[in-house]
């Protein structure tokens, strides 16, 4: 399936300036984002008590906090709604040495006279545990930025790998970015969102760069790297346009009809899709002639490694011959 015409080659090296100043711009407002406002750390990673609760009739959520400031435990405790005006979700910060007592039975003390309603869940994390998961999470993304460097060294070169990571950490921080605009949680899930965007991100990223490689090779006596990469761009745009909108529609289904519980975990995948399709296109393939790439020298590389290919194949068929 074509969404874009085959004989015609797009441009997109005559826009970069302006596809990588909207980048900047976006980046820079992401991490001023994190700086003044931060993440909103969900129980996974700053600890804390989550009590879930269902009531059979829409309940109003002044009434329940009315309810729970009897009680010192819940002095400071967020309510909120889950999904519907019949479920409520009651965030305590910390963990204290009175929530070592059933929460369970103490929320139910509590909300008698409130309606009927049951417990449907009560999650605890104490923030020791919370720092560990938070730390645990950051090395895990950190090792995964490596693995990537050296992944793509080795299969390409280290400037196609340098614009895989910076095109990573632009998703990355977008995505953070978005999070941190909209007060979504973060916890286990996001995190795992956001190491799943790096390898769709990635995926997108090498397929674009392999095919940078063969026009590289194909094409020899072309010595314009931006003709090069226009071209290799618009022969995977169909591709790429394919895969990222049923990826998209996938994951939107799940935002929209998945609940609660999956939300966070979904929106993350939302922005990442959309980041990830726009820096595979517009920020990777540009940050390889802003990092210096260079034709003659690569293609030079090529012919050396071909020739060490054939040198070890000819060696190989002259042992299996017995001439050596």
């Amino acid at each position: 399936m074509e969404f874009f015409k085959t004989d015609k080659t797009y441009d997109f090296m005559g826009k970069a300036k302006y596809f990588m100043t909207l980048s900047l711009i976006l980046v820079l407002s992401s991490w001023a984002l994190l700086a003044f406002k931060g993440l909103n750390f969900g129980i996974d990673f700053a600890g804390g008590t989550i009590v879930q609760v269902r009531y059979d009739k829409p309940v109003q959520i002044e009434k329940i906090r009315e309810a729970l400031k009897k009680n010192p435990i819940f002095k400071e405790a967020s309510v909120t709604y889950f999904g519907s005006d019949r479920e409520v979700i009651i965030r305590i910060k910390s963990s204290t040495k009175e929530l070592k007592k059933d929460i369970g039975d103490l929320v139910r003390e509590v909300l008698k006279g409130t309606g009927n309603f049951e417990i449907r869940r009560v999650d605890m994390v104490g923030p020791k545990v919370g720092g560990e998961l938070r730390e645990k999470g950051i090395q895990a993304t950190l090792i995964a930025l490596v693995a990537i460097l050296l992944y793509v060294s080795f299969r390409f070169e280290w400037r196609f790998a340098l614009a895989s990571v910076f095109a990573l950490i632009h998703d990355a921080s977008i995505a953070l970015g978005a999070i941190s605009l909209f007060n979504i949680p973060v916890n286990l899930d996001v995190l795992a969102a956001i190491l799943t965007l790096l390898g769709y991100s990635l995926n997108d990223t090498i397929i674009v760069f392999d095919r940078i490689r063969e026009g590289i090779i194909e094409n020899t006596k072309l010595n314009d790297l931006d003709q090069i990469i226009n071209d290799s761009i618009t022969k995977t745009l169909s591709r790429t346009t394919l895969t990222s909108l049923t990826t998209f529609f996938v994951v939107l289904t799940l935002y929209l009809f998945g609940g609660e519980i999956i939300r966070s975990f979904s929106f993350t995948l939302l922005i990442g899709i959309i980041v990830g399709t726009y820096s595979s296109i517009f920020i990777a393939a540009p940050m390889l002639k802003i990092l210096g790439f260079n034709l003659e020298e690569y293609r030079k590389k090529l012919a050396q490694k071909r020739k060490r290919e054939q040198e070890k194949e000819r060696m190989r068929a002259m042992y299996e011959q017995g001439m050596v």
